[in-house]
């Protein structure tokens, strides 16, 4: 079956009607591209057409490119790519120039490729759909549009419109489509949406796009008109300070856009082709390709979940403690339309946790995203208590309080009693061993980690840590709960710290040792930025606060001498030490570490890190390579010894967890892309110079034998 279906009404109105084969949703895969030649050979043949509607048999309009076809793009098939991609332009570009009706009739979203196809349309229709979304998003993986979207919304929209929706990959729904002119009409029904495009051919016998008609200039005018060249002459330096040039897709889409706008259309197509099969060849795009659409599918299908288990929901879940985390976890909870019994010492102290959904939600109402309804039925889910009594019947209990294993165990037993039949209790710590917290239960089967990152309605990511004895029951049920909330699931093993806090550690100690090694502060937080990472270890290690640090840095030297081990102390823990017990420096939230916090002002290095400068001979890509080898290295470590159940949990959770570079697609797909032979002589050559931390695992010498990817 082709993925276009041909069909010439009476009226000599052409409809063609995608639906891929053998897909849930149309893509521009190879069975579109021959479909579509065979369709422009159709209508070349036919003189008496009198005008062409697109329009979908899937529930979406159209998906976008194939990125399964996509992935495997290599640089030395970049030629054949090349006139692929131009192949298929020039097809939808004599659609878009044969001076009759051309009409998009849009029955759901239509995202990258698909919109991209809708924009090579005359007019275009769109069922009247909240939930339907436009946009041209392939910039988040490390792409850039290249079936005519940056050509075409920077002739509609103008430059300094269209960059916002190129360079972000920013998505909109139909009533902002409408609202910039994309969406020339709405309806209500499929019936009315064919009908509408039928109507309005029969309008318009004669038409063509807005831009090929004689005389046309750009909204907003051209790169050399003075207000434009303004903005260009400073947009560069802007989006460099951004990406930090570890992203290629955004500076491409910035000089294509520009480049473009100089030239007549087909010429500015080309361009745009020749940015798009770099792109496309090149290794970022496979990373970012691989993990953000590959590996969180697997998540999202449930790869790490336990199979043949019923589906689960929860109706009533407990939390203990109304601080940040507590407070945090509350909020998404109760989005989701869940009923929440906040508890904690004082019904003050959880009346302050539930302010904070207040304060979340009353701006959602502010920015008219949310209804005082809506709001006011969200709280309406959120009970707060200082009795435990209060949570008879919940389904699952999450403690949320301080780092302390005598006062986990104490509120564990308190109220897991008050759990239904085969309830699940969680605890969020971010490093304590699970196995030795469910100790405090009951029926540790029924004991679970769920690690949540600060702050929680914002960081997607939700670390799932089975202890021992943790069922496979109660790890479907937290997996599919996290689901349940709108976050991302990873699973891990039980060990201090699991996967994302002791990885995310050697980054912060590796900042903390090149400070010791003499390096200035400004050099470090700027190599860190550069290799990807969102922020400098220094500005981290504040936020986290070094008294916190310490403590659990202790925590943990006391729980391996206690199974007869040692841990040395290394010069990070010296620069800790040092900058509380000596300079009464403890981080952000004391109001002074690493960096001063002026009320009122911008933070700013402390002067006193000058004690650590002294000369020494670091090239910045020595630091960079430290800082994604330091983390990548643990990362292969948490792999061998079990801690990650697999490479794409540790690759999605290294990004959404830790802010792993995401241009590398994860820190264990960082090793793959770089070479495995090539990163494991790195790793030696670094093991050599700066110790055991930067040993190559050996799953990584293994690997590196074959070439086989991790």
């Amino acid at each position: 079956m082709s993925a276009i279906q041909f069909e010439k009404n009476a009226d000599n109105i052409v409809i063609l009607t995608l639906d891929s084969p053998n897909q849930s949703a149309n893509t521009m895969n190879a069975d579109f591209r021959q479909a579509l030649s065979t369709t422009v050979e159709q209508l070349k043949a036919d003189e008496n057409i009198a005008g062409i509607i697109f329009r979908s048999n899937k529930k979406t309009f159209f998906a976008g490119g194939d990125l399964d076809e996509l992935i495997q793009a290599k640089p030395e098939n970049a030629t054949e790519f090349f006139h692929m991609i131009e192949d298929l332009k020039a097809n939808l570009r004599y659609i878009e120039t044969r001076d009759i009706p051309v009409v998009a009739a849009l029955n759901g979203t239509a995202l990258g490729g698909g919109w991209e196809l809708a924009l090579g349309c005359h007019y275009r229709i769109a069922l009247n759909d909240p939930k339907t979304k436009f946009g041209l998003p392939e910039v988040t993986l490390g792409l850039l549009p290249g079936g005519g979207g940056i050509v075409r919304m920077v002739r509609l929209l103008g430059l300094q419109n269209a960059l916002p929706y190129l360079i972000e990959g920013k998505q909109f729904g139909v009533d902002k489509a409408k609202s910039l002119g994309l969406i020339h009409d709405t309806a209500e029904t499929s019936e009315e949406l064919l009908e509408k495009a039928l109507t309005w051919i029969k309008a318009n016998p004669k038409s063509a796009q807005p831009f090929d008609v004689k005389g046309y200039k750009i909204p907003g005018g051209s790169p050399s008109s003075p207000a434009v060249a303004q903005m260009l002459a400073i947009a560069p330096a802007m989006l460099r300070d951004k990406t930090k040039g570890c992203y290629p897709a955004p500076e491409a889409i910035l000089s294509a856009a520009v480049e473009g706008a100089q030239v007549d259309l087909d010429t500015a197509l080309t361009i745009e082709s020749r940015y798009f099969t770099y792109l496309a060849t090149g290794q970022i795009s496979k990373n970012m390709i691989g993990t953000f659409w590959h590996g969180l599918n697997a998540i999202k299908s449930g790869a790490s979940r336990p199979q043949n288990i019923e589906r689960w929901k929860a109706q009533k879940v407990g939390i203990l403690g109304a601080g940040m985390m507590g407070a945090g976890i509350t909020y998404v909870t109760a989005s989701k339309g869940i009923s929440v019994v906040l508890k904690d010492v004082s019904i003050e102290a959880a009346e302050k946790g539930k302010a904070y959904s207040q304060k979340l939600l009353d701006k959602k109402v502010s920015q008219g995203r949310l209804s005082t309804e809506q709001r006011d039925q969200i709280l309406a889910l959120i009970q707060t208590t200082a009795q435990a009594s209060d949570l008879q019947s919940c389904d699952l209990i999450i403690e949320a309080v301080f780092e302390n294993p005598m006062l986990k165990a104490q509120v564990t037993q308190e109220t897991e009693s008050y759990l239904t039949e085969n309830g699940i209790f969680a605890s969020n710590t971010s490093t304590l061993p699970i196995t030795e917290l469910a100790q405090a239960s009951k029926n540790q089967a029924n004991f679970i980690g769920l690690h949540f990152f600060s702050p929680v309605d914002k960081m997607q990511l939700v670390e799932i840590i089975k202890g021992k004895q943790t069922s496979a029951e109660t790890l479907a049920k937290a997996f599919d709960f996290v689901q349940q909330i709108g976050k991302t699931p990873i699973v891990v093993n039980d060990s201090r710290g699991f996967f994302t806090s002791r990885v995310f550690g050697t980054f912060v100690q590796e900042g903390l040792r090149l400070l010791a090694e003499g390096v200035h502060p400004a050099h470090i937080e700027m190599a860190a930025l550069k290799a990807g990472m969102p922020v400098g270890p220094l500005a981290i290690q504040d936020e986290v606060s070094l008294t916190l640090s310490e403590h659990v840095a202790t925590e943990a030297r006391k729980a391996l001498q206690a199974q007869g081990k040692d841990l040395s102390l290394s010069s990070a823990d010296d620069v800790i030490h040092t900058m509380i017990h000596e300079f009464g420096r403890k981080g952000k939230a004391a109001g002074a570490g690493f960096y001063d916090y002026p009320e009122g002002g911008k933070k700013q290095l402390w002067e006193g890190l000058k004690h650590w400068t002294k000369d020494h001979d670091l090239s910045e890509q020595e630091m960079i390579d430290r800082f994604l080898f330091v983390q990548a290295l643990d990362s292969l470590r948490c792999l061998e010894e079990g801690v990650l159940v697999s490479a794409n949990d540790g690759n999605v959770g290294s990004i959404f967890g830790i802010g792993f570079p995401a241009w590398t697609g994860g820190a264990i797909q960082f090793l793959n892309q770089y070479g495995l032979s090539k990163a494991l002589a790195r790793a030696n050559v670094l093991e050599k110079k700066y110790g055991a931390r930067f040993k190559a695992s050996q799953l990584l010498i293994d690997r590196a034998r074959s070439e086989h990817h991790i």
